[in-house]
């Protein structure tokens, strides 16, 4: 199929690894997303120089990105999440300056997030939650701005300049302190444990009803009920007794 530009098979149970050997490399279009493919993604995928999408997500490749990947230069769109791919984020995807979308979300990708992706001019789609990256990111409000699309969350040791962004923003992750690690968020205040409203409970309440210590429940105790029902049942069968013998009498 020497003429072949686009080449879709997704969702298909494909099996087993990418190929080492590419025949054709006039595609244009790649997506083998959503499949059962495993191992590595071989460095010869560079012969398909002409690719502008590559969809290779929800499978479970495993590895690094080669760093051939910087030899496409026409990618656009390049989605690589749902995997078990590790390792940086190789410096050569700067060369793939018509990049307008990225995808590596969902992965086991460690280190720091290159400074290179917040300066890359085309770039308008980059997820990178949920992954194993660390350190400050190199983004400040302007570069996020220019942005349509920007997730980090789902990365624990990962942190963000809060006098170059402001946590209005909801990143999804945590400023940093100064020694660059994330800041541990402040407990939840919203959401008392129950031992809280105990003790609270424990105080009088100056409005006329009080608080009991026991349970936290409000007003008499059981037993101050019982003891009020039982001295009325007396005395009102005291008064009926003594109405009945008058009018017996």
């Amino acid at each position: 199929m020497h003429h072949l530009r686009s080449l879709t098979i997704s969702r298909s149970n494909l099996s087993g690894g990418l190929p080492h050997h590419w025949h054709n490399v006039d595609l244009v279009h790649l997506d083998l997303s959503s499949n059962t493919l495993k191992g590595p993604i071989p460095s010869s995928i560079s012969v398909l120089g002409y690719l502008e999408t590559l969809n290779l997500s929800s499978n479970a490749l495993a590895g690094t990105l080669p760093d051939s990947i910087g030899d496409l230069i026409f990618l656009k769109n390049a989605s690589f999440s749902h995997n078990s791919l590790s390792g940086p984020i190789p410096i050569s995807i700067s060369q793939l300056s018509n990049l307008t979308h990225l995808d590596l979300s969902s992965n086991q990708f460690n280190g720091s997030i290159p400074r290179f992706l917040s300066e890359m001019k085309e770039l308008k789609f980059l997820n990178l939650e949920n992954n194993n990256f660390q350190g400050v990111i190199p983004f400040n409000a302007t570069s996020i701005k220019k942005l349509e699309i920007f997730k980090v969350g789902g990365n624990s040791n990962l942190c963000y300049n809060h006098t170059l962004l402001s946590s209005k923003m909801k990143l999804g992750i945590a400023p940093c302190d100064k020694y660059g690690l994330p800041v541990s968020p402040p407990p939840d205040k919203s959401s008392k444990s129950d031992s809280d409203y105990s003790d609270d409970d424990g105080e009088d309440d100056d409005n006329g009803g009080q608080k009991k210590r026991s349970g936290g429940h409000h007003g008499p105790s059981k037993l101050v009920l019982g003891v009020a029902i039982g001295l009325s049942c007396l005395v009102f069968l005291v008064i009926f007794l003594i109405c009945l013998s008058r009018v017996c009498g």
